[in-house]
């Protein structure tokens, strides 16, 4: 209990403080570990211990991420995982395999080093992306298919390890042991793809949140344990079971049930990589153990963005990419001490390489942070480039396609008004294809897809976009470089349509306040008023709320200012309506 209070407490006061100076959550737990570990404050001795509880953690990402990616968009990555995913473990393998040659180690040990080293961190890339909502963009998709191939490499590297530190020359026992982990692979495909969803449908009858949660977490923990038994990354036996149940119709349950777990263990995860990091010996070899670290990650940041290049990927998603899976994995912890227990690595060597790691990644969300705050590379094309447009004759573009775009989409439909449909969110711009809408995925605030879109023929741009910063920065583009097209935009709340205001558009509605509006004259007529009255008040309301908006637009940013505006137009409207109590007469 006392150590769990010392994690809780670490968690709840670092994460806080590092997300408000923008370094992000991964980062304050990290730091939280290297406070609260043997080093410093010394209150958590038992590390690996803990390292090894929390893994569970990066066991139940995986099985959500493989929730969200069905079976055809898998069998889509295949190119990025072993094309683009196999030439970067080989390349940044080989290159830190070369440099650890040059700094004097035999080639057997070299190999290991390199290899080990080439591995990223899984947990923390992913973490990352997922945590800057980056892993649907160009370079977040690629990025994950590098880090499934090298979950998949580091099988044998786990074989190869003990054979060739302790020099041995028959490898029977690792070819038994690849035949044991391809059947293992082959059975759970086989068996999930029949048995998963009669067992969640089992469970789910006994209409018991409780246990439909624990059968939720016995297909991820116990998939990752039979791939453990067999020498393979229980992450990938909890992504392959996600995968599995990725088109079921219990997805998001399982996901909603699983999410909490989630974030907790990840959080514990990287709280004791943070302690795991060995401060003596960075005290004793400052820049040695500095020099090591700055050198692995420029190493793995210049090979992946020169590999990127080489595949015709854009200057910002191949930037991105390196900055992303730059640091050392968790792999590493357990095959350099395979290696050091086999004979093949010095113990003190061993050691310096794990701190190498730990650092390096806590360096890679650190150059996150400081790429997107400051030096910005990359930041204008970190999204995947859209899809080609056929050119037709069309009067409105519609940008965002969700519950909003699709309304007024239907309503064109009708009236066969022709419109040309964009949507940042590649799987709902997937799913409203299903029902026959013709639209197309792409960011709507880039002017490339915009010519592609031919804005410059449109009369009408309707903003539909969900996010409030998308959707401000989608109708300064429009009006810089389309100023014949008129903006009609759906705002969020007041906020949100003070600052499409400040943009320009041409007409703006509030997607909560007319249903709001509709809604209180229906209660009012329910309550006992006549429709006219009720029709009055509303008509009031309405017109007096949207001037006080348009007067409130000049002093949005003045908090003071619009508190006392906002007091003074409810006053006015409570006169208003004292005034003409029976709600019969003229319009203010």
């Amino acid at each position: 209990m006392e150590q769990a209070v010392v994690f809780l407490a670490a968690a709840v006061i670092t994460v806080p403080l590092f997300s408000r100076l923008g370094m992000g959550a991964v980062l304050g737990y990290l730091a939280a570990g290297v406070a609260i570990g043997p080093w410093l404050l010394g209150f958590i001795r038992e590390v690996e211990l803990i390292l090894h509880f929390a893994e569970l953690g990066v066991v139940l990402l995986l099985f959500v991420i493989g929730l969200e990616l069905r079976p055809g968009r898998l069998w889509a990555l295949r190119r990025p995982v072993f094309g683009f995913g196999s030439a970067q473990f080989g390349v940044t393998g080989l290159v830190l395999a070369g440099g650890a040659l040059m700094f004097g180690l035999p080639p057997v040990a070299a190999f290991m080093v390199g290899f080990a080293l080439a591995l990223s961190s899984t947990a923390l890339a992913i973490q990352l992306l997922a945590e800057k909502k980056q892993l649907t963009a160009q370079h977040g998709r690629t990025s994950f298919a590098v880090l499934l191939f090298q979950d998949l490499a580091a099988l044998p590297l786990l074989a190869v390890f003990p054979l060739i530190g302790a020099g041995a020359v028959g490898g029977g026992a690792s070819w038994i042991g690849a035949a044991q982990a391809v059947g293992m692979v082959l059975a759970v495909i086989v068996v999930g793809r029949w048995l998963l969803r009669p067992y969640l449908r089992l469970a789910a009858s006994a209409e018991s949140d409780d246990i439909f949660i624990a059968a939720t977490l016995l297909v991820a923990v116990g998939t990752a344990l039979l791939m453990e038994l067999v020498g393979l990354s229980m992450a990938l036996g909890a992504f392959l079971a996600g995968v599995l149940l990725a088109e079921s119709e219990y997805r998001h349950e399982l996901e909603a049930d699983i999410n909490p777990f989630k974030g907790l263990l990840l959080g514990l995860f990287f709280i004791a990589v943070g302690m795991s990091v060995d401060i003596g010996l960075v005290i004793e070899r400052p820049l040695a153990i500095l020099g090591l670290t700055l050198g692995l990650v420029a190493s793995k940041a210049v090979v992946v963005y020169a590999l990127a290049r080489l595949a015709r990927y854009g200057h910002g998603p191949a930037v991105n990419m390196a900055l992303f899976i730059s640091q050392g994995g968790e792999f590493a912890f357990v095959l350099f001490g395979i290696a050091a227990q086999a004979g093949g690595l010095d113990e003190t060597l061993a050691d310096t390489l794990i701190v190498v790691v730990s650092l390096s990644m806590v360096v890679t969300p650190l150059l996150v942070a400081l790429n997107e705050k400051w030096l910005r590379m990359g930041k204008a094309a970190d999204t995947a480039p859209p899809e080609r447009i056929e050119t037709r004759d069309h009067r409105v573009i519609i940008a965002g396609f969700g519950r909003f775009g699709q309304v007024i989409a239907r309503m064109l439909r009708m009236k066969k008004i022709p419109f040309t449909g964009l949507e940042a969110s590649f799987e709902q711009a997937d799913f409203v294809r299903k029902f026959g809408n013709r639209i197309y995925f792409g960011d709507a605030s880039r002017l490339d897809l915009l010519r592609a879109a031919r804005a410059d023929i449109a009369e009408i741009f309707v903003l539909a976009i969900d996010d409030v910063d998308a959707s401000v920065r989608t109708a300064e583009v429009v009006r810089r470089h389309y100023p014949h097209l008129k903006i009609y935009a759906r705002a969020r709340n007041r906020a949100h349509a003070y600052r499409l205001m400040d943009a320009g558009v041409d007409k703006l509605v509030r997607e909560t306040f007319l249903s709001g509006v509709e809604l209180a004259r229906d209660i009012l007529i329910g309550l006992g008023h006549g429709p006219a009255e009720a029709d009055a008040a509303v008509t009031r309301f309405r017109r007096h709320d949207e001037e006080l908006l348009a007067r409130q637009h000049a002093i949005y940013q003045h908090e003071a200012q619009l508190i006392a505006s906002t007091r003074e137009g409810a006053d006015e409207l409570e006169r208003l309506f004292e005034q003409d109590p029976g709600g019969n007469g003229g319009a203010p």
